[in-house]
């Protein structure tokens, strides 16, 4: 803790604006990963009491499950299974899926890219306390006694590096959580995509499409032919 007070104490007055953004960077990363870690149990629960009651037909107890839950996988499949009754075509339970996801995905990478602007934001106040720092040193250096050059440059020069080390710890940190928490929310959407794809598998293996070739009706038997001419 004395460390840390002296390095803010030592540091100038850019410390703190770099830590509040710091601050926030790491509040936002803990809240998306709770929530994506959350919505990833969720989704594998939900999948593993749905899969045998679409294999089995049952759509009806399936739309009562997924009338219950939260979770993403259950509004891809509600938008899914309110038109397996009502669709003639497999295109037409697809579109329903693929409008779901378009509602989903944005709510996934929700202040997710928050991070990177952060991270940003932290490293070029760092910078920015260290060149000024580094102008505080010379200005000191130039005025000062010859006996105090030494010790005023020095503590100048604290400042500045001070300040470029937590502008950089600041960034590594908040780009680090940023690149993780994408990684999750693509699996998450990857993982949304296979379970209706599988889905509409099923759903093709008890219910033909409509639109696919269907036999050519037989032709019309020909009209008796005229009786011999005489």
């Amino acid at each position: 803790m004395d460390m840390i007070v002296n390095f803010f104490r030592q540091g100038g007055i850019f410390l703190y604006p770099i830590a509040l953004v710091w601050i926030i960077g790491l509040v936002i990363a803990i809240e998306r990963l709770i929530y994506l870690t959350r919505e990833g149990f969720g989704n594998k629960a939900f999948w593993a009491d749905l899969k045998p009651l679409f294999e089995a037909g049952n759509y009806r107890q399936a739309i009562a499950m997924a009338n219950t839950s939260e979770t993403a996988l259950a509004q891809v499949m509600k938008y899914g299974l309110s038109r397996v009754t009502s669709a003639r075509r497999r295109d037409d339970v697809e579109k329903a899926m693929e409008e779901s996801l378009v509602e989903i995905i944005p709510r996934l990478e929700r202040r997710t890219h928050l991070l990177s602007a952060l991270a940003n934001i932290g490293m070029l106040m760092g910078l920015l306390g260290t060149i000024v720092g580094l102008i505080h040193a010379f200005a000191a250096v130039a005025t000062a006694n010859p006996a105090e050059k030494a010790s005023l440059l020095a503590a100048s020069i604290s400042v500045a590096m001070n300040n470029t080390a937590l502008g950089l710890i600041c960034a590594i940190t908040l780009l680090l959580a940023h690149m993780f928490l994408e990684t999750q929310t693509t699996n998450i959407v990857d993982s949304l995509e296979v379970a209706s794809m599988k889905f509409l598998n099923s759903l093709s293996e008890r219910r033909p499409d409509v639109d696919s070739p269907a036999a050519s009706p037989p032709a019309a038997p020909r009209a008796a032919g005229q009786g011999a001419r005489a």
